[in-house]
């Protein structure tokens, strides 16, 4: 597997994240597309996993005064328990040490809770809320 990361816009990785987030969040969970694509675009750095050259899961993170925040965790139907969502979360981890941050904080998907909690991130006090008709929880993981 092969995670590319970018910044830019008119990137063919950016715009594979884009089919990625069309294919999960619009096109199978329901999201309203004009919620899909925010004013926050151009502020993030996004990461895409490939399998043989297909682009098969996206994620970006955008800068907070805390550190990151991890936003559109998606993964292909096709591809998924085979570890691709783990590894674009380690490729983020991995990314945010290195550029000195110390926390990472994400709105999970009350259905994927396991799947973070996997990776070490936990509930913050928040109490769940509703994004995009989906209820979600903020969970965080400190870093070194």
């Amino acid at each position: 597997m092969e995670i590319k990361t970018t910044t830019h816009l008119d990137s063919a990785t950016y715009q594979d994240a884009l089919t990625i987030r069309q294919n999960v969040f619009v096109r199978e969970q329901g999201v309203d597309p004009a919620l899909e694509v925010d004013a926050n675009e151009d502020k993030a750095t996004y990461f895409v996993a490939y399998e043989a050259g297909l682009a098969v899961g996206c994620a970006r993170l955008l800068p907070e005064p805390y550190g990151y925040h991890v936003q559109r965790v998606a993964v292909e139907k096709a591809f998924r328990h085979r570890g691709v969502g783990k590894a674009l979360m380690e490729a983020m981890r991995v990314f945010a040490e290195e550029v000195g941050v110390h926390e990472l904080r994400l709105g999970a998907q009350v259905q994927a809770l396991g799947f973070y909690k996997a990776l070490g991130y936990t509930p913050t006090a928040k109490p769940e809320f509703t994004e995009a008709g989906i209820q979600h929880r903020e969970m965080h993981l400190p870093l070194a």
